[in-house]
């Protein structure tokens, strides 16, 4: 088996249900979640007129190749509405391999370790709430580093479930 961390977010629909529903349909397609983050409420960072997104990170182990796996994300995206349309603008999902074990790769189709992981608040926030001793595979600096040392200052907001609602927290990240 293989360990991976995968970033989940969404800014269509009801965002919450459709991280949920990802998280499902990620098992089904063989990489089987162990745990995921808190749900955060982030600040679009590359285009920024379009609606919050709502994050999580996923740790998950699969026998699935990276490739495999890729192939197996974009499916579900897919079979969650998501169509081509303007890069990093509103989606009903999208779902990134962060880190696969220690495996360096840069191809066209996949990099991995991502390429902006230790740019992002939206992934370093929830990936120190889940593994914050993780380490990227090149630079060796762990999730709580990365965190402390990313010029990032996007707002990330932790959602707190009550039994009918969703409530904001009053504090950030």
């Amino acid at each position: 088996m293989n360990r991976v961390y995968l970033s989940l977010g969404s800014n269509l629909g009801d965002r919450v249900a459709n991280l949920r529903r990802a998280l499902r349909m990620l098992g089904e397609a063989g990489a089987q979640i162990r745990r995921a983050s808190s749900f955060y409420e982030t600040e679009p960072v590359d285009f920024r007129p379009q609606p919050w997104f709502v994050n999580c990170v996923a740790e998950a182990d699969t026998e699935l190749t990276p490739l495999r796996l890729l192939k197996a994300i974009k499916s579900i995206e897919r079979a969650m509405g998501r169509r081509p349309g303007r890069r990093k603008g509103p989606r009903p999902i999208d779902i990134d391999i962060l880190l696969y074990d220690n495996v360096v790769s840069r191809s066209p189709a996949l990099t991995i370790p991502h390429e902006r992981l230790a740019e992002r608040r939206f992934v370093l926030v929830p990936l120190r709430e889940l593994e914050p001793t993780v380490r990227h595979p090149i630079t060796e600096r762990t999730a709580l580093e990365m965190l402390g040392e990313t010029r990032d200052s996007s707002r990330v907001v932790k959602l707190e479930e009550n039994d009918e609602m969703m409530n904001y927290m009053n504090y950030e990240c």
